[in-house]
C-alpha cells in the first residue's frame, strides 16, 4: 500500500494544540496541529530525542482534519464553547531550604533559579468538548509500525498536553485515501451524535488560508519547525447558545 492514510479520532473534554505559545501564556488553536499529531505518534512509539530522520519521512505528506461538536437530543448542534483559560501559579509556596520542596521550584536547565524568583504565573488555554477526525498520510515504509504502536502504545497518549486524556480509541483504521478515512470519521461522528463544525485542508483552497509553523524538523531539547499552508473551512450550521437549549 503506497502512502496510506491513518484515521485518528481525537476526542476528550479538553484538548490543547499550541502554535505560538510562551511560558506565561500557553495558547491553543481550535484544531490539531501536525506537530501535535506527530508528537502523539512518537509517544505511541516510545520515541524521544530529535527524531529528525523519522520526521522527514512525514513532513511533506498530507494531513486533513474535520472537527465535530456535540448535538442535543433533537439533533441540533450545540454552540462550541470558547477556549477555556486555566490559571496556574507554578513553584509558589515551596521552602527553598527543604531539600525535597526545592525540587518543585522551577529552575533553568543548568539548575540555577529562574529569573525573577521561583514562582511563575501562567495562563493555559484549552479546546472544550470537541472531537476531531484526522486523516494523516503515512509513509509506506512506516505505516505498519505506526499502526502497531497506536494499538499498543509505549507511552501514554494525550491530546496536546499530558492532562488532556482521550476518551475514545485514537486509531480508527487504515485507508487508501483521505476521502475514505474522513467518511469513516463522519460515520463515527454520526454514531456519537456530533455535527461537523470545521474542516482543515492542507494547501490553499476556498476558505481562510493560514500559515502554520507546525511541521516539525527536529524534536528534543532544541526543537525546529517549518511552515505549512492550510485552509480552514467552517460550514454553516444552526448554532444555539447553551442558554437556549
Amino acid at each position: 500500500m503506497a502512502n496510506p492514510y491513518l484515521l485518528l479520532w481525537l476526542e476528550g473534554p479538553l484538548q490543547a494544540w499550541g502554535h505560538d505559545s510562551r511560558f506565561g501564556r500557553r495558547d491553543s488553536l481550535d484544531f490539531p496541529t501536525k506537530s501535535g499529531v506527530l508528537g502523539l505518534l512518537c509517544c505511541a512509539r516510545g520515541a524521544g530525542g530529535p527524531q529528525s530522520e523519522w520526521l522527514a519521512a512525514w513532513a511533506d505528506l498530507d494531513m486533513q482534519v474535520e472537527g465535530y461538536v456535540p448535538r442535543d437530543e433533537k439533533g441540533r448542534p450545540l454552540a462550541r464553547l470558547p477556549l477555556l483559560r486555566d490559571f496556574h501559579m507554578v513553584g509558589n509556596g515551596y521552602d527553598d531550604g527543604d531539600p525535597w520542596q526545592t525540587l518543585l521550584i522551577p529552575k533553568k536547565r543548568d539548575g540555577s533559579k529562574a529569573v525573577g524568583g521561583g514562582a511563575k504565573l501562567t495562563f493555559r488555554y484549552y479546546v472544550q468538548d470537541m472531537a476531531y477526525a484526522v486523516a494523516i498520510q503515512a509513509p509506506a515504509s512506516l505505516f505498519e509500525e505506526t499502526v502497531a504502536a497506536l494499538q499498543m502504545p509505549v507511552w501514554d497518549l494525550y491530546l496536546g498536553r499530558k492532562n488532556c486524556a482521550p476518551t475514545e480509541f485514537i486509531y480508527q483504521g487504515l485507508f487508501d485515501s483521505a476521502e475514505a478515512a474522513l467518511r469513516a470519521g463522519a460515520d463515527l461522528a454520526e454514531k456519537k451524535n456530533r455535527w461537523l463544525a470545521l474542516r482543515v485542508l492542507q494547501g490553499e483552497h476556498e476558505g481562510e488560508v493560514v500559515v502554520l509553523n507546525d511541521v516539525p524538523v527536529r524534536f528534543g531539547p532544541v526543537k525546529s519547525y517549518r511552515n505549512r499552508r492550510v485552509t480552514v473551512q467552517r460550514p454553516e450550521m444552526p448554532m444555539l447558545s447553551r442558554a437556549q437549549q
